[in-house]
């Protein structure tokens, strides 16, 4: 899936960016992982930039389109599942925060330029589950893996032939690094550093890239 990404200049003239985001649901719960570049043009904007963020200790998310559009649905995603926590007494689960996030792109479709993965550990499916969410506010659930970004039609071509049902950790782990490098390969928006979680019943737990202040 080739993603057009924009970024708005002063005379409101469109620039592409790109990106990687991996899904992969395993034996255990789900891994979820990215790169670190971000890009306007053919300018390497940034080789630190944070697209995996915590949502809370059972959700996390991925960004790839616009960055300051991104960085305000985490946010309000993040807010409403911590209003959702004070409410009810429990942690908001995966598919509120999915439906949460479709929402808010739902409601600003056309305006807010984002694509997320939103993944976790659902407690009472007793497993990990993923959900994507496209700039219209489309919001489907898949079972296996999902990649969202300009390198995603690298890293999906090879989880379709190495993705298989109850991987352990350790192969989950190996797949999406291997289908985050396969883009970082073949596409000029993927690059750097790996960021990388797993969340499990134990809940969210870095395991490489990742820093607490994302």
């Amino acid at each position: 899936m080739q993603t057009p990404l924009r970024s708005k200049t002063s005379d409101e003239n469109l620039i592409k960016t790109g990106t990687t985001t991996v899904g992969v649901i395993y034996r255990d719960g789900v891994i979820i992982g990215t790169e670190s570049q971000a890009t306007a043009g053919f300018f390497v904007a940034s080789k630190q930039a944070q697209k995996l963020f915590k949502i809370n200790d059972y959700t996390a998310a991925t960004i790839s389109g616009g960055v300051a559009d991104c960085q305000y649905v985490v946010n309000q995603a993040r807010a409403l599942a911590n209003l959702r926590k004070i409410e009810t007494g429990t942690v908001a689960s995966v598919k509120y925060v999915a439906n949460s996030v479709r929402n808010l792109l739902y409601q600003g479709r056309s305006f807010f330029l984002a694509l997320m993965i939103v993944g976790g550990y659902s407690e009472t499916k007793d497993k990990g589950v993923l959900y994507g969410v496209d700039l219209l506010g489309t919001l489907f659930k898949e079972e296996k893996f999902l990649s969202f970004g300009s390198g995603s039609p690298y890293a999906l071509g090879l989880l379709e032939s190495e993705w298989k049902p109850n991987l352990t950790e350790n192969q989950a782990n190996k797949l999406v690094k291997k289908a985050i490098n396969a883009a970082r390969e073949r596409d000029a928006g993927s690059g750097y550093e790996i960021q990388l979680v797993k969340i499990t019943k134990e809940g969210f737990d870095p395991i490489e890239g990742y820093h607490e202040g994302n």
